[in-house]
């Protein structure tokens, strides 16, 4: 279908379900629950139109319980979404609106339709979503590190591939130490902080986020429990730095939230948590219209959410250096192709085919498939 043709009420033609055990080199990184050693499950879903033209999204296995988040796509949210018609991606979600939440689930057949979509208009996904840029800064996230010397060991790894900005995990008694040895070592290093809610407002913690703002951090993310807004918008009130919001920013609705309470001045944006690409297009919108700097978190894809993530990262108001989980190995078979890669720190945004602009090898998808199905409209 050209671009000029009229807008049509159209109708998902199949779903194909694949559950995979993927290798960790293969899985993204992330918070994937390992089984068997080092391998971790994913969901990659394939939708197709009648034309033949297809559209692919990726549920990553996060906290939740691997059977239940497969029974929900195939009994509750794909069935649903071969019966309702729609006219732009952005419609899909209505399918869903009396099922019970599953953010993940959602969040992987709404990127799938806006694959499809944009494959349907001959256009990129990143440009369908709105987004301006042809390479993103690639940002990547330490943990916590027993001491100083092996956080800028880690980091130098990090740097070594080309990493614009590193994001640390810090813990009260693993904080104002290794950052301050860090921005020795890399004085021009965008730099932030990973709070976890860890802290309180309690003299010493308040010194210590006090002492990590004088670091010249590009934000300070969730020092307080993420519920307790209040907290954070004191504390926003006495720093230079940006405090942030991340995972549990999972509806608009604590967005709006956050925005009125002036909480903080920075978002981490993750589409999984969200539901899908158009709930986190809109987060996006409403973070930016409030002034705040916004990233993309990584949310432990594997190949097409990855791609997806790029394109999503390609938005104008996107103003940190993303997470994007590369592949460390430079030869391999990867889930999709060409592999995610950065040069120097960037990683391009396929601007040259429609949709993903990456092709999944199905050679790789079938060999690490435990379960397949397919339904039909």
């Amino acid at each position: 279908m050209s671009r000029t043709e009229p807008a049509t009420l159209r109708r998902v033609a199949t779903v194909e379900a694949n559950r995979l055990r993927l290798p960790a080199r293969l899985a993204g990184a992330g918070t994937g629950s390992p089984r068997g050693g080092d391998v971790r499950e994913r969901i990659v879903v394939r939708l197709s139109d009648t034309a033949g033209r297809d559209g692919w999204g990726e549920i990553p296995i996060q906290d939740e319980v691997p059977d239940h988040i497969w029974n929900s796509l195939v009994t509750d949210y794909a069935p649903r979404l071969l019966t309702h018609t729609w006219t732009r991606p952005t419609d899909a979600q209505h399918a869903w609106t009396d099922l019970p939440w599953a953010p993940t689930v959602q969040a992987g057949l709404d990127t799938a339709c806006w694959v499809l979509w944009s494959r349907q208009h001959a256009t990129p996904l990143a440009h369908s979503l709105g987004g301006n840029r042809t390479a993103i800064p690639a940002g990547a996230t330490l943990g916590i590190q027993p001491d100083p010397e092996l956080m800028v060991r880690a980091a130098n790894r990090q740097v070594g591939r080309g990493i614009r900005r590193l994001r640390v995990e810090v813990a009260p008694g693993h904080d104002l130490e290794p950052i301050r040895a860090l921005r020795e070592s890399y004085p021009h290093l965008a730099l932030q902080v990973a709070c976890g809610g860890r802290y309180q407002e309690s003299a010493e913690d308040l010194r210590t986020l006090h002492g990590l703002d004088s670091l010249e951090l590009v934000a300070i993310e969730q020092p307080f429990a993420a519920t307790d807004l209040a907290a954070h918008a004191r504390l926003q009130r006495e720093l230079r730095t940006p405090l942030a919001l991340g995972r549990d920013v999972d509806s608009l609705a604590t967005l709006d939230a956050a925005i009125a309470a002036r909480a903080v001045r920075a978002l981490q944006l993750h589409p999984a948590r969200l539901g899908g690409l158009t709930q986190a297009r809109r987060a996006h919108d409403r973070a930016v219209d409030a002034g705040w700097q916004v990233w993309c978190g990584a949310d432990g894809m594997a190949g097409p959410g990855l791609a997806a993530q790029t394109a999503l990262a390609s938005l104008p108001g996107i103003t940190l250096p993303s997470d994007i989980p590369l592949p460390t190995e430079r030869r391999g078979r990867w889930l999709v192709d060409p592999p995610i890669r950065s040069h120097h720190g960037l990683v391009p945004v396929p601007l040259t085919e429609a949709g993903l602009g990456h092709t999944v090898n199905e050679a790789v998808l079938r060999e690490h498939t435990v379960t397949s199905t397919v339904l039909h409209g």
